[in-house]
């Protein structure tokens, strides 16, 4: 039996007093890929930051079998991982520096990074093919440099649950590639990676979709399950087909109708 490594049950939330998840039964495996999709609205972000901690909810969410509210602080910063959409660090911060504040859960209250955390670091700068940069200040990366270095931070914390809002934002497709690259590796090694992706074609490659309507679960699912396709269609408004092409799933837009 597969061990579940995140579970909701009737999670609710609202912002600014509007319901944004509403009644959410949703079940994530361990050491799977788990794609979140959905029209702008849906709730993708907010789920994510239900899933971490980040927003008062009503309903419940388990993380390794265990009420959320039941891990200590630090425990939980060390299981479960987070990139936000838009996340932000100080720009005078050496790259190096940003990407081992990732291993502040591990480290005591003012202790001095050991051989390990340093280890780990070095690790996730080379995973995002960012080590030549670690001497550089954060604000004089480009959009898409900062945004490995933010990948790299949540790396370095080598958790066990990975959570990523948007994490394609602003990578060419060179880097989406190396991106999908490393999901793969760190799958394979049994992290469990949930990310929220406007890419279509990018999320089709996970081993799951999990599609979200007006904050409600519309299907979850393997991209090769017709159920799964017919679900993202119809959420997207039939604008784009699903084919199979070379063995894997892509979605190309359909054929525009006359103007009026």
């Amino acid at each position: 039996m597969i061990a579940t490594a995140l579970q909701t049950r009737q999670l609710c939330a609202r912002l600014g007093g509007r319901p944004v998840l509403q009644g959410l039964d949703v079940q994530v495996p361990a050491g799977l890929w788990l794609s979140v999709v959905g029209p702008n609205g849906a709730g993708k972000s907010t789920l994510l930051k239900a899933l971490a901690g980040l927003l008062p909810v009503e309903g419940e969410v388990d993380l390794l079998g265990r009420p959320l509210g039941q891990w200590a602080r630090r425990e939980r910063a060390c299981t479960l991982a987070w990139l936000g959409q838009g996340q932000e660090a100080a720009d005078e911060l050496t790259v190096h520096e940003v990407v081992m504040l990732g291993r502040l859960p591990h480290q005591g209250w003012q202790a001095q990074p050991t051989p390990r955390d340093h280890q780990a670091v070095a690790r996730a700068l080379a995973l995002t093919e960012t080590s030549a940069w670690q001497n550089r200040p954060l604000g004089t990366l480009s959009g898409g440099e900062r945004q490995r270095v933010l990948l790299a931070r949540a790396l370095a914390v080598e958790a066990q649950v990975l959570l990523l809002d948007e994490p394609l934002a602003h990578l060419d497709l060179a880097h989406q590639a190396q991106w999908w690259q490393l999901v793969r590796q760190l799958v394979g090694q049994g992290t469990t990676v949930v990310s929220v992706l406007h890419e279509i074609g990018m999320a089709l490659q996970a081993d799951e979709l999990l599609v979200l309507e007006d904050g409600r679960r519309v299907h979850q699912g393997a991209p090769g399950e017709l159920a799964t396709r017919q679900a993202v269609e119809r959420v997207f408004g039939h604008r784009f087909k699903l084919h199979e092409l070379q063995g894997q799933w892509v979605a190309l837009p359909q054929a525009p109708g006359p103007l009026a």
